[in-house]
């Protein structure tokens, strides 16, 4: 049953970080440049060095399987370096390459995360105190990736989304 809680609460911070992207994320980035827009998504995601809590003993039970623990800390630990390495490097043509490896790499470390998770048998109770961050920070993270493949696929003058006519 604690795995069943689990995933609703996935599935509820999904549902919650959704309304949140739409209403007042999405809103907010949707009218900015290319690299204005990408700023405050790879500020959000450069905290995701949070992932190395895995690592620490104590964090979570002795008995979190020790490949899914490396893997996911040191993924996270790449995606918030790349990250901060995309911010460092915005407006430019670099910056927007370096944005695109980011976002990338941080997509397919939260998908390999969920399968390294399956695949190692992942109990709820051997993530300890880091609970939160599949069931709190990766939704938004998933959702925030999905928002940077979107403004990345615009063109460098325009903004994100050109403003309607009709206000939504």
């Amino acid at each position: 049953m604690p795995q069943l809680w689990f995933f609703v609460s996935i599935a509820f911070s999904l549902i919650a970080w959704g309304i949140v992207t739409a209403r007042y994320i999405w809103p907010a980035l949707r009218l900015r440049q290319r690299t204005e827009a990408l700023r405050p998504l790879l500020i959000l995601h450069s905290f995701r060095f949070i992932g190395l809590a895995l690592l620490v003993p104590g964090v979570v039970s002795h008995d979190l399987p020790p490949a899914f623990a490396h893997s996911t800390a040191y993924g996270d630990f790449i995606a918030a370096i790349l990250a901060l390495f995309s911010l460092l490097l915005l407006p430019s043509a670099a910056g927007i390459a370096a944005a695109w490896i980011f976002s990338l790499w941080g997509s397919a470390d939260l998908l390999n995360t969920f399968y390294q998770a399956n695949h190692a048998g992942l109990l709820v109770g051997q993530l300890g105190a880091t609970f939160f961050i599949p069931t709190l920070l990766v939704p938004l993270l998933l959702i925030t990736h999905g928002l940077a493949f979107r403004i990345l696929l615009q063109h460098q003058s325009e903004p994100a989304m050109q403003e309607s006519r009709h206000s939504a």
